[in-house]
């Protein structure tokens, strides 16, 4: 089947080709987001170490 000249297919082809890029799009923002998370748990963790030895350091310059 042709459409202005056009077969089909190729219509076909560049709507596979924008899908395929808005799954690309879709999956860039899944990753960032979840790279967001891992960073502020880490982030997180890192902050807890540094508070917990502020402490013990604030013990020791006590005794």
């Amino acid at each position: 089947m042709i459409i202005g000249g056009v077969p089909l297919w190729v219509f076909i082809v560049i709507l596979l080709i924008f899908f395929s890029g808005y799954m690309a799009f879709r999956t860039m923002q899944a990753d960032r987001k979840t790279d967001q998370e891992f960073i502020e748990r880490e982030g997180e963790i890192y902050m807890e170490r540094m508070r917990e030895e502020k402490e013990r350091k604030a013990l020791r310059e006590q005794e």
